[in-house]
């Protein structure tokens, strides 16, 4: 089967001061988040000019994927989507209809399992074609991607190079998004718990076999009411520790992203990376993989895997509809930058 166009869906953010507080009660909405929570997150984006850089690297990665498509003789048009700030995704998969798309396939920006990071995706998709209704393509969601080989290279190489900028015997540290144990339980297939964290330590195991190196997994950019439990350890409380273990310096690798928006630039380039300086400790951050040529190829991979009927396994989903039955359930987590 070949299909006819691609879509890259992803989180959104806001590209003006004034989108930020609108873009939040999107995230937020229907889930009771007080407005004072929303205040400090607003201050996080207001402290970088109110904009987030998510969608402007998205915008790039579709330009490189459309290279990559064009390198490889298929011309298939790329369209962007978002799920919280525009270009929405209800409108994109409009746009879509209008200029007779009939069978696309879904990029969604997170190579995780669990209800935010592929779930929820699926329920996007579900509420575009809702929106839009008769005549709306058909969508496919490509499957899961943390243990691509192309996804694996391009942290390897980028861990590499921060590792070279701090002093030897610096500590190899992944770092990913947290979110509440009972997210985390949940996170898979009926019969599977810790879908989500078991994949992240997976990745982080295979980046740090190809440096051949012993490494730490840590989190991140936890929110909500601290008797909650999340995953853990936060990375600046690990820092923290590898300091007090006169540990002479960190490369911190955020596998759980594949782009600097505001939780890469915030809670590692902004709090982790002052907390280093505060401590005298050299710090080092690897790029995210959104700007690698290596990635892109790994989106056109996955296009030529579904257009051969190879394309399988967790995040494989047809209109919404869960790529297992009972995969996932909602656990939802509060709003975090």
């Amino acid at each position: 089967m070949t299909h006819d166009a691609l879509l890259v869906l992803s989180f959104g953010g806001p590209e003006h001061p004034d989108h930020v507080r609108p873009f939040l009660e999107n995230v937020v909405r229907g889930r009771g988040v007080p407005p004072e929570r929303l205040d400090a997150v607003e201050q996080h984006y207001q402290r970088f000019g109110g904009v987030s850089p998510i969608n402007e690297q998205n915008r790039a990665l579709i330009a490189a994927v459309s290279e990559e498509f064009d390198r490889r003789g298929r011309a298939l048009p790329v369209y962007f989507g978002n799920r919280n700030w525009h270009p929405m995704v209800e409108d994109t998969v409009q746009r879509m209809k209008d200029d007779g798309v009939r069978d696309a396939l879904v990029f969604a920006t997170s190579a995780w399992g669990g209800f935010s990071g592929c779930r929820q995706y699926d329920e996007d998709i579900a509420r575009a074609l809702s929106a839009v209704g008769p005549g709306a393509p058909r969508l496919t969601k490509l499957p899961q991607f943390h243990d691509h080989e192309l996804f694996l290279d391009c942290f390897a190489d980028a861990a590499q190079a921060a590792l070279s900028t701090v002093p030897f015997g610096s500590r190899l540290v992944f770092t990913a998004h947290s979110i509440p144990e009972a997210a985390d339980v949940n996170a898979g297939p009926p019969g599977v718990s810790n879908l989500y964290s078991r994949q992240v330590r997976d990745a982080a195991a295979n980046v740090a076999a190809r440096l051949g190196m012993d490494h730490d997994v840590v989190w991140q950019s936890r929110s909500g009411p601290p008797q909650v439990p999340w995953l853990e350890p936060d990375i600046c409380d690990h820092i923290q520790a590898l300091w007090d273990e006169r540990v002479p310096g960190v490369a911190v690798v955020p596998i759980g992203f594949i782009s600097d928006h505001l939780e890469v630039i915030w809670d590692l380039d902004t709090e982790a990376r002052d907390l280093a300086g505060e401590l005298g400790m050299p710090f080092a951050r690897a790029a995210t993989p959104i700007h690698d040529p290596r990635f892109a190829a790994m989106v056109a991979d996955l296009v030529d895997d579904a257009d051969a009927g190879r394309s399988s396994g967790l995040g494989v989903s047809v209109d919404g509809a869960a790529c297992v039955e009972g995969c996932c359930p909602a656990v939802r987590r509060p709003v975090r930058s």
